[in-house]
């Protein structure tokens, strides 16, 4: 594909769920495979190829109550800064539009200045943070397993609208667990390079915090979570237990601003996921 060729956008389907793997792995992602065929099987997940090789992808995931969340947008390194990223949002504009679906995203920096001017509005802010190691070398007990029901309860009650497919998905990989304990509880799974914690809804901080380490104690790392910038004791306390701050992320919403959750969560599934 030439620079000044017409971009052809088209579908995806499951069989496509290697190649984009390989774009996110470029780009230095966390997303495994697994989450490349929720993508595509509960998704709509637009691409771009140059001959038989896929060069971009960007998707758009439907939830409950007429939501739905943009990511994946990706663009392979010799492909960049020819508009193709932002055709293919365009296309997940149209294609909500068209369902009548309210869209997010969780955007970069970078991404929040080019989100703006198409309609975005800011609402929460994450912080991504990773932890390498874990600290300390004290035996933990097991962890109470958590119900599904429970997460899928207070995630609901987080986000505004419902979620269970995905966290009944997430759930049922290899790895993965839900956890609780003392009013807190969350979801743990693996990704491609790190284990991530998120959701994780809890009714204070130290609840939370808590049940991070416990986490954290009870199985080898490195972990990645998506603390939401608003629960600062939380967020501090991540710090001072050793965790580094990555980047950040703006969550936007398609048109006006709405009123936030009165009860975000401390961790959100990604910014992949919402």
């Amino acid at each position: 594909m030439a620079a000044t060729e017409p971009i052809d956008i088209v579908e995806l389907g499951v069989a496509d769920a290697k190649a984009g793997l390989g774009l996110s792995t470029e780009a230095g992602w966390n997303q495994n495979e697994a989450d490349w065929r929720f993508f595509l099987k509960y998704g709509i997940v637009f691409g771009v190829h140059d001959s038989d090789r896929l060069v971009a992808t960007a998707a758009l995931l439907p939830y409950s109550a007429d939501n739905a969340w943009i990511s994946m947008v990706l663009v392979t390194s010799d492909f960049r800064r020819r508009g193709i990223a932002t055709k293919l949002v365009d296309t997940c504009l149209s294609a909500a539009a068209q369902r009548g679906l309210t869209t997010w995203l969780d955007a970069t920096p970078a991404g929040a200045t080019v989100y703006g001017p198409l309609g975005f509005t800011p609402t929460l802010e994450l912080r991504r943070l990773r932890l390498q190691k874990p600290l300390g070398t004290a035996t933990v007990q097991p962890l109470p397993v958590g119900s599904l029901d429970a997460l899928a309860t207070r995630d609901s009650g987080a986000m505004g609208f419902d979620r269970s497919t995905l966290l009944s998905e997430f759930a049922a990989r290899p790895g993965s667990r839900i956890v609780s304990n003392e009013r807190a509880i969350a979801l743990v799974r693996d990704g491609r390079t790190a284990r991530h914690i998120g959701p994780l809804l809890a009714d204070r901080a130290d609840r939370a915090l808590g049940l991070v380490e416990a986490i954290v104690g009870s199985g080898s790392g490195p972990w990645l979570i998506d603390a939401v910038h608003s629960r600062s004791q939380f967020l501090d306390g991540l710090v001072r237990a050793g965790w580094n701050i990555e980047r950040p992320f703006q969550r936007m919403r398609f048109g006006p601003a709405t009123a936030s959750s009165v009860q975000p969560p401390f961790a959100v599934a990604g910014p992949e996921f919402g």
